[in-house]
């Protein structure tokens, strides 16, 4: 009687999970299909050509975006409730130095957003994961895994050459980090992420509850990115512009700094860089190597799992190795 009444809860909560991916998923391209019929007419009825520019730049990102960061936390959110975290702790070599990049490498397998990252990565730590490798897979897991890629390919057709790039330059800076780490890094600037008490929810029901919250929380965020695009497009006057797209260095400046203010997710950044078509490609690689390892919400998140003395110094670090990392493969590429 108990093992049926298992099985018809965990029935119900695959339902409900499935439920709240479709109509989620459903919702969000409703309202951008909806937003990108209306914002046109409104803008034409307005005589405002730039409004309805803005409204093509919003639901292009927008709508494009959505089926990857749906099938993103979806994936993610299976890790978290199926995949048992001793299962990085075995397969990890003891030394630092091997383990780096064999955890950099693990998040081509092992995807997750930026947000859930973070405490993976703290739990690892509790579980005797070296710090190293830890924060190698934090980095990598929401920069290098499948969804971001092919995310990549579709947002720039015909250009494998910027998947590669992403895959190199992003997992390049994970592994430099990570032995940067190894070898510079203090045990009083990372605070041992506190233990939390035991969660009750497991297996289907923690599927379930991952994805409504990391689906709900990155929709936000790919909403608030295309809006911040669409504007930057319309606002920023094409003199600014031609200042810092004349200068290599200053336009991969520029983008690197507002992958860190934007905050957009991982599965759905690309598209906003292709909307970005005034810059460089190698401007480009660094908005999309950035964001998903160094902006606001990932340096918040890290102070409060590591502490302030570590945050500062790994997201700043990490930012200069990133850029480096993109303008090297940017030069190898083009």
């Amino acid at each position: 009687m108990e093992d049926r009444r298992t099985v018809a809860d965990g029935l119900r909560l695959l339902v409900r999970a499935l439920v709240y991916s479709v109509l989620g998923g459903s919702a969000l391209i409703a309202i951008a299909t909806v937003v990108s019929v209306l914002g046109p007419m409104l803008a034409l009825d307005l005589y405002t050509p730039p409004v309805a520019a803005w409204w093509t730049v919003f639901t292009a990102i927008a709508v494009q975006g959505v089926p990857f960061l749906l099938l993103g936390t979806v994936v993610s959110a299976a890790i978290g409730a199926f995949v048992p975290e001793r299962v990085f702790s075995r397969l990890l070599p003891r030394n630092p130095a091997l383990a780096v990049p064999v955890a950099g490498a693990a998040g081509v397998v092992l995807p997750g957003c930026e947000c859930a990252s973070v405490p993976v990565a703290g739990s690892l730590m509790r579980r005797g994961v070296a710090p190293a490798a830890a924060l190698a897979f934090l980095l990598s897991a929401p920069a290098v895994n499948p969804v971001v890629l092919v995310a990549t390919s579709i947002a720039f057709p015909g250009r494998p050459s910027m998947v590669l790039g992403r895959l190199v330059a992003s997992l390049a800076t994970a592994v430099v980090m990570g032995w940067l780490w190894a070898r510079f890094g203090r045990d009083d600037w990372l605070r041992p992420p506190r233990r939390h008490a035991p969660a009750t929810a497991s297996g289907l029901r923690a599927f379930g509850a991952g994805l409504q919250h990391d689906f709900l929380h990155a929709g936000g965020f790919l909403v608030l990115g295309a809006a911040a695009a669409a504007t930057f497009n319309l606002v920023v006057p094409r003199s600014v512009l031609d200042v810092f797209t004349g200068s290599a260095w200053l336009s991969v400046l520029l983008l690197a700094v507002l992958a860190v203010v934007l905050c957009v997710c991982s599965e759905a950044d690309a598209f906003v860089a292709a909307s970005l078509s005034g810059f460089p490609p190698t401007a480009r690689l660094a908005f999309m190597v950035v964001g998903p390892m160094v902006d606001l919400k990932l340096i918040a998140l890290q102070t409060g799992t590591f502490g302030r003395a570590f945050a500062v110094r790994f997201s700043t670090a990490t930012w200069a190795v990133a850029v480096t990392s993109s303008v090297l493969v940017g030069w190898w590429l083009w």
